[in-house]
Order: C-alpha cells, then sequence, then structure tokens
C-alpha cells in the first residue's frame, strides 16, 4: 500500500516583504538629485565670487557650513539618524547664499542658515515635510530683520542702485550688465549661470519646464500688461534680467517637496508665482517680490493638489455611487473669502476717496516747512535747472558719504523779483524708527536759515529730540561746508582742507587729525578714547602725512568730510538719529553746492 506522504506547508511570510504600490525602482537617491542640484548652481556661484570679490565666497561658506552644522547638531540632540549626508542641508546653504548681497556681514548669512534648517525644516519634520521652502524663508526672516543690510549692495566697494532699483526710478538698464551678472544684485545674479545650471539640472531629470516656463511666461504678460511700457522688449528683458525671477522660477519653485504633484498643477502653480511675482514687482514696494510670490503659492500647494490631481476613471462623472468624490470648498472659507475680497473692496475704496486730500494735506505741509526754513521768501517756485537736477537723481541714494539719502525736491524762494534762499527737501533712510524727512532752508550765500522735520517718528524721549528747538537751532545761521557730531562721540579736526572722519560705537571717542591734502579714518570700540583707532581701553594716534590715507573698519559706514566743518552737538542716546539728521543736512548742502556750481 503506497502512502503518499504530504509535505507540510513552509510558511514563507517571514521572507515576504509586502509593499504598497506603485512598485517602482529607480537608482536616483536623494543624495544624487543634491549633487545635481550643487553642480548646476555652480556657474552663478563662480560668476558671484569673481564679481564680488573674497567676502562673497565667505558668506556662501558661511552660509553652507551653517547650514549643515545646525542640521547635524539637530540630529544628535535628538538622537535621529544623520541626515547630513544627502546633502539637501549644503543645496539650502548655497541657495541661501546666492540670494543675499555680497556685502552683507557673515553673522547675516549664519542666522539665516541656522533659521533655514532648525525652524523652516528640522522642526516640521525634516526633508520633505516642510510646507515652504527652507532658503527663500530664511530670506524672507532676513529682509525683516536686517532690512539696511539686506538692500545694501556694494561692487567693488562702491554702493549703487540695484538694476531692479533703476528700473522703478525709471532709468535704464544695461540688460547684458544684468545678464551676465556684473550689475550690483545679489551674489547669484547672473542670469546666464542659473540659465546653464537649469538647463543642465532639465536635462539630467532633475526639474521638467512646466514651472520655470509659467512662471517666466504669466510673469512677462502681466509686467507687458500693467508695467506701463507696453511689451517693450527692453524694458521686459529689463524685468527677466532683475529682481532674482530667473533663480526662483528655475531653482526655487521647482523645489519638490513644496510645489504640485503633476503637470497640470504645475502650470497652476508656476502662473500664481508669476502673476504675484508681477503684483508685487508693479504695484508693491517690497525688496524682493519673488521670494514673497514663492513661499505664497508653497501655502497653496495643497490646495492646487486637491483640485489639479484627476481623478480615477471608475470616479468619473458619478460612475460609483457610494465612493469618495472631489472635496468642495468648506463654507466657512467662502465666506471668509468674501468677507476679505468685500473688505478689500472698500478699503480701495476709502484709499481713492482720501488720496487726494491726504495729498493736499502733505502739500500744505510741506509748504508750511518751507515758510519756517525760509522765512523771508513770499512765494516758492519750482526752478528748471534745480528740478531737471533733482530728477536726474532717479530717486536713488544721493552721494556715498551721507548714508541712505534721498533728495526730494528742491524749490526756490522768492521776495517779489529778489531769490532769497532755497528749500531742499530730504529724507535719511538711517533713522531708528524709519524715515526721516526734513526741509533745509538755505540762503543764496550757503548759510542755513533753518530746517524743519516733515516726518520724524523716532524714539520718544531719545530720537524724536531732534525735532526740538535745542537741537534745530544749532544750525541756524550757520554758513559751513559740513555739519559733523561732537555730543555724540563724532569729532572732525580739519586743517587747510585735511580730511578726517572718526566713527564710534557705544559711547566711544574718536578723533581723525591729519595734515595737509591728507584723509585719516578713526574707528573706535566701546570704551576706547583715541586720535585713530583704539580698542578697548586703548589709545592711539594716527597722523597721516601729505596723501596718506589711515582707515580701519567701521561698526557702521563712516561719513568721509572735506573741507571745514562745523561741530553739532547730538541727542543724548540717540546717536543713530542724530547722524542721520546731519547726513540728510549735509546731502541737502551738497547739493545746493554742486547746483550753484553748475554742476549738474
Amino acid at each position: 500500500m503506497n502512502q503518499t506522504t504530504k509535505e507540510p506547508a513552509v510558511r514563507t511570510a517571514a521572507k515576504t516583504h509586502m509593499s504598497a504600490s506603485p512598485h517602482l525602482r529607480n537608482r536616483l537617491t536623494t543624495g544624487k538629485v543634491m549633487l545635481q542640484v550643487l553642480l548646476s548652481l555652480l556657474p552663478a556661484a563662480v560668476v558671484g565670487v569673481w564679481v564680488n570679490g573674497f567676502h562673497a565666497f565667505l558668506v556662501i561658506a558661511v552660509c553652507m557650513l551653517s547650514t549643515v552644522a545646525a542640521e547635524a547638531i539637530f540630529c544628535f540632540v535628538t538622537r535621529k539618524p544623520s541626515t547630513v549626508i544627502d546633502g539637501s542641508a549644503a543645496v539650502t546653504g548655497l541657495l541661501l547664499a546666492l540670494c543675499l548681497p555680497a556685502s552683507v556681514p557673515l553673522y547675516v548669512p549664519f542666522l539665516g542658515g541656522v533659521f533655514a534648517i532648525l525652524v523652516v525644516k528640522c522642526l516640521f519634520g525634516g526633508l520633505g515635510k516642510n510646507f515652504m521652502n527652507p532658503a527663500l524663508a530664511a530670506r524672507c526672516f532676513l529682509l525683516i530683520s536686517f532690512g539696511s543690510v539686506m538692500t545694501r549692495f556694494t561692487v567693488d566697494g562702491v554702493t549703487s542702485a540695484t538694476p531692479l532699483a533703476d528700473l522703478a526710478a525709471g532709468r535704464s538698464v544695461d540688460i547684458m550688465q544684468a545678464f551676465w551678472g556684473f550689475s550690483n544684485d545679489v551674489i547669484g545674479g547672473s542670469v546666464a549661470g542659473m540659465l546653464i545650471g537649469g538647463i543642465y539640472l532639465w536635462l539630467v531629470g532633475g526639474i521638467t519646464l512646466h514651472i520655470p516656463v509659467s512662471v517666466l511666461a504669466s510673469f512677462t504678460l502681466f509686467v507687458g500688461l500693467f508695467g506701463g511700457h507696453g511689451f517693450d522688449p527692453a524694458y521686459l528683458l529689463a524685468h527677466l534680467c532683475s529682481g532674482g525671477i530667473v533663480m526662483g522660477a528655475v531653482f526655487m519653485a521647482t523645489d519638490p517637496v513644496t510645489s504640485p504633484t503633476n503637470a497640470f498643477g504645475h502650470v497652476v502653480y508656476g502662473c500664481i508665482i508669476g502673476i504675484l511675482s508681477g503684483i508685487f514687482r508693479v504695484f508693491g514696494s517690497a525688496t524682493d517680490s519673488v521670494s514673497y510670490a514663492i513661499i505664497t503659492a508653497n501655502l497653496v500647494v495643497p490646495i492646487i493638489d486637491e483640485y489639479c490631481i484627476p481623478l480615477p476613471y471608475g470616479l468619473r462623472n458619478g460612475a460609483q455611487e457610494g465612493k469618495k468624490k472631489r472635496p468642495v470648498l468648506p463654507r466657512e472659507a467662502v465666506i471668509l473669502g468674501v468677507i476679505t475680497l468685500i473688505a478689500g473692496i472698500c478699503l480701495s475704496g476709502v484709499y481713492a476717496v482720501t488720496k487726494e486730500p491726504i495729498a493736499r494735506q502733505q502739500q500744505a505741509a510741506s509748504l508750511a516747512s518751507y515758510r519756517e526754513v525760509c522765512p523771508d521768501a513770499e512765494s516758492f517756485a519750482y526752478d528748471d535747472d534745480l528740478s531737471a537736477a533733482v530728477e536726474a537723481l532717479g530717486g536713488g541714494v544721493y552721494g556715498t558719504s551721507f548714508g541712505k539719502a534721498y533728495i526730494n525736491e528742491a524749490v526756490v524762494g522768492s521776495a517779489g523779483d529778489r531769490i532769497v534762499g532755497y528749500v531742499i527737501s530730504v529724507t535719511s533712510g538711517d533713522g531708528v524708527e524709519g524715515n526721516i524727512t526734513l526741509s533745509v532752508g538755505i540762503s543764496a550765500d550757503g548759510t542755513v536759515t533753518g530746517i524743519a522735520f516733515t516726518e520724524l517718528n523716532e524714539t520718544p524721549g531719545l530720537g524724536s529730540l531732534c525735532g526740538e528747538p535745542a537741537f534745530k537751532d544749532q544750525f541756524l545761521g550757520v554758513k559751513t561746508d559740513w555739519f559733523a557730531l561732537s555730543g555724540s562721540g563724532l569729532v572732525i579736526d580739519t586743517a587747510s582742507g585735511a580730511t578726517g572722519t572718526a566713527d564710534t560705537a557705544s559711547g566711544a571717542t574718536g578723533t581723525a587729525d591729519t595734515a595737509s591734502g591728507a584723509t585719516g579714518t578713526a574707528d573706535t570700540a566701546s570704551g576706547a578714547t583715541g586720535t585713530a583707532d583704539a580698542a578697548s581701553g586703548a589709545t592711539g594716534t594716527a597722523d597721516a602725512e601729505t596723501g596718506a590715507t589711515a582707515s580701519s573698519d567701521s561698526v557702521e559706514s563712516v561719513t568721509v568730510m572735506t573741507g571745514s566743518s562745523t561741530e553739532i552737538d547730538g541727542v543724548s542716546g540717540a546717536t543713530k538719529s542724530s547722524r542721520a539728521v546731519v547726513n540728510a543736512i549735509n546731502a541737502a548742502l551738497d547739493f545746493f553746492r554742486t547746483y550753484k556750481k553748475g554742476g549738474m
């Protein structure tokens, strides 16, 4: 009798791994993707360092080191596997660095890198879970926190307007300079470098063209329709080559973590970014429109995915009852949207109704200030040559020795047929609480006849004291080349046309003494006293010989003065406000002298 031996069933469950579909395999890893991005950013980084010098390299290095270190420390403290090896932190650091001006102090990129990794990335779960682009979020954080240094652009040590500022002021822009990255902009301002890197990234499959093309096309269309110059090729190319729109379209908006998941969603997302960038660029006053546009679009990506991902075939047109259908907007969201729309329309209506009355009030306030500073004048009028000189400035910063001083307008005061003086309206952007705007009255021989503030929002009891007679009256009836602070630690000693400047911080006192034709600069630290460059408690002396220059690093930008100067006691405890006012008045005096000499 044959008996069949039944083999026991072999359990293989322990050897089988069941995973959800789709069952796709790819050799591409996160590390390889990040390496591709780093390589694609190299052309713009190399151009940025070449144009802006070694400090730009230091900014890049500090940014990348801070992001990598922040992620490594976070993983160590939280006892999570280190994710530094995937290269995402290095990419964030390089992207952030390319968005920064080359002249920023090194603590700015350090803080930005730490913020990008710890706050925007790690605290939300790490790579793949952040809801907005870390580099752009950090840039916006730095713009809000360090506005003055984040908007100061220099090339070869010379501060000048960016191409975007030139466009806003109505000036022409050298398109080729901006395209190659030789104009005054951020480190990664080379459009050519960005396009080379973007093409490489597209060829290796790192990005698709849906987002970049839709961003640039919608932005160009919006600027052409609403920019006021039509579809003038030179105007449109100037906008495309400035302000970081290409960098944002190619590298920031295409971040796979914070962008939609399908092609149609990419197009919708790109158009939102392009239109928002155009709105901010044409109608707004933000220092950076593209960054704000992209992080705003990042926030609506979940909604885009909800409505742009196609439904499975079996669920279309209600083919299967009881199955999950496409979600609809909650009623509360619709109500809130309608309320916001109505509020916006009402605010726009109020603005339209009050715009002209406010303008008339501002004009009346300006006229009152003109009468105050030029009391002998019976009437005020614009002079064609003087107005042309103001317009030639294009709304940009006046000179290089007055901080952020802007000449607003200049008028001539007359009594009958006789010119009795001039009034120059000037604004300083270096106030503690914002802009300081004042009118400076100057007689025909250059004597200051008075100053009157039309905008002074400085700290009560400190900077606001600049508007009090004790400070203002020091300028009355003085004929001088320059005013210099003495009561706040800034002393200028000049002899026979010599130049000297001292810049101090924290109550320090510094003096620069120069001989004929020499230039000297002194900078002192807290508690230091000296006639040159002194450290804490130390005393030093700098004596510049004819034609020699003595200088040292400064806490803030140093104002170099020439000719004779008159000392002014600053407001105690409000050195920055006092310096802003003095710089504004010096700018007005310099503008007046240049105009009188026919140099404009």
